[in-house]
């Protein structure tokens, strides 16, 4: 077995900033992540028929995949969706974008988290406007069913509890509840996995959006398919969880090395953490048996 630690990381503390590709000069053109034709395509596409713009941060790393997204939405003014990491390249190409399309109308914050929210006070330095996010010091504090500009907002807790996505004009901007590409991790406050399945189960029941803008990797076209895939994942790993408990197995380790096996060695604090909301949600249900360790975590908010 593989040693293991408990302990898990600030979302920003392993994100690199180091920037693996070039960014055209033009706001509104130049190639998708990464350099991709196919993505380039997609976004091309998104552009064209839905006015959404992606400003792609040059924070790669584990967690945040290519980079952070920043959203551009309309224009007359424009509206922002989280406006990303403190990165003078990322902030340029964030002001040159807003300015072409006539000014800033508001920033939206799908979830506090420090690589989506960090930018957010310079930004409004250069571009006075409101602020909408579902906690801490904004003009709008987001809840079910509010409005703010063009969006609608529609909880989504689990990544964090202050988690919502973002619905305009047939996009849902989905932060850190879905990504582009793998799997999110959901953090173990209490009610943190049953919120989260329900959340993705109501955004599936929806039938007002097609595409996912989501906070790292590219858009999602599918966006039924790939919310089916998520919570089919989410159910997957519980019911690998069930079955480990049912063969005996009761410490962490041991729990992580038949359920999340597939996980790399540098984000197994992400998976002890998912861990912790699983056996929290089997623990509510009353089905968690005796004897199990559970995750100790240094953070006692998320």
């Amino acid at each position: 077995m593989r040693a293991r630690r408990a302990v898990i990381p600030p979302v920003w503390s392993v994100t690199s900033l180091l920037m693996t590709e070039p960014h055209a000069d033009n706001p509104e053109g130049g190639t998708g992540a990464n350099g991709d034709s196919a993505e380039a395509g997609s976004e091309a596409d998104l552009l064209t028929h839905y006015d959404i713009l992606r400003v792609l941060a040059p924070n790669p790393g584990p967690l945040t995949l290519s980079g952070t997204n920043t959203w551009v939405v309309g224009r007359g003014p424009a509206w922002v969706v989280d406006p990303g990491p403190l990165l003078d390249e990322h902030l340029a190409r964030l002001g040159a974008a807003i300015e072409a399309r006539g000014g800033l109308g508001g920033v939206a914050l799908t979830h506090d988290h420090h690589d989506h929210t960090e930018a957010t006070s310079a930004l409004l330095e250069r571009y006075p406007a409101p602020v909408a996010g579902g906690r801490g010091a904004v003009d709008i504090l987001l809840g079910e069913d509010v409005r703010f500009g063009p969006f609608e907002a529609v909880a989504t807790p689990g990544h964090s509890p202050d988690h919502y996505a973002l619905v305009a004009d047939g996009a849902c901007f989905c932060g850190d509840a879905v990504l582009g590409e793998g799997s999110v991790f959901i953090t173990p406050y209490r009610g943190a996995m049953h919120g989260y399945l329900l959340a993705l189960t109501r955004l599936c029941l929806r039938e007002d959006f097609n595409v996912l803008c989501p906070g790292h990797g590219p858009p999602v076209w599918d966006a039924q398919a790939k919310l089916e895939e998520y919570l089919a994942h989410r159910v997957d790993r519980e019911n690998r969880l069930i079955v480990a408990l049912g063969e005996g197995r009761r410490t962490i380790e041991e729990l992580l090395d038949a359920v999340w096996f597939d996980v790399p060695e540098q984000l197994l604090g992400l998976a002890t953490a998912t861990l912790a909301a699983h056996l929290d949600k089997l623990e509510d249900e009353q089905v968690l048996p005796g004897g199990v360790e559970r995750p100790k975590f240094e953070r006692t908010e998320w």
